[in-house]
């Protein structure tokens, strides 16, 4: 039985739901936890992708 038009339609429409859900949770959980460390440390937190400084080029 082949899917109609509007059935394509509504899964699309549920699984760019479930992408924009996921996106705006893994923002909220990454602020409340740089608020958590920032009141628990004084030190800035480090970055899990360390780049160069800026102008520093590599051989």
């Amino acid at each position: 039985m082949p899917f109609s038009l509007g059935q394509a339609g509504v899964f699309l429409l549920a699984l760019v739901t479930v992408f924009v859900a996921g996106r705006i949770w893994f923002a909220l959980v990454e602020m409340v936890k740089d608020a958590v460390l920032r009141r628990i440390s004084r030190r800035k937190p480090e970055a899990w992708h360390p780049l160069p400084p800026e102008g520093e080029e590599e051989p």
